[in-house]
């Protein structure tokens, strides 16, 4: 592909979508575990727009967290004994995120939002 079919392609990306899209590469990756301690590290500081992915490596069976809910974005994600499960997504308000365990959030953390 051409230099220029590619900037031709970037700017119909932007006049029809808005914006470019955004790649998987260009996320900031951020590594999280389920120990017996719980979700680890907690809080998470981010920034608003930031395209984030999430990489939760359940490294415990002694855990309620055998799945991962988020309030906002809405989902629910289950969380494998030693497989990383990736959670692609980008803020779009400033405030704490919470998610947790799908008990009731028992086990929890939060990602603050800048």
């Amino acid at each position: 592909m051409s230099a220029r079919s590619i900037l031709f392609s970037t700017v119909a990306a932007v006049l029809f979508c808005g914006a470019a899209a955004v790649h998987a590469d260009d996320a900031r990756k951020i590594e999280i575990a389920v120990t017996e301690n719980g979700f680890e590290p907690t809080p998470i500081v981010v920034k608003k727009g930031e395209p984030l992915k999430l990489v939760i490596t359940r490294k415990t069976d002694k855990t309620c967290a055998k799945s991962v809910v988020f309030d906002d974005p809405k989902l629910k994600k289950a969380l494998p004994l030693n497989e990383p499960v990736e959670i692609a997504f980008t803020p779009s308000k400033s405030g704490e995120l919470k998610y947790g365990c799908a008990m009731g959030k028992m086990i929890g953390g939060i990602i603050r939002v800048e």
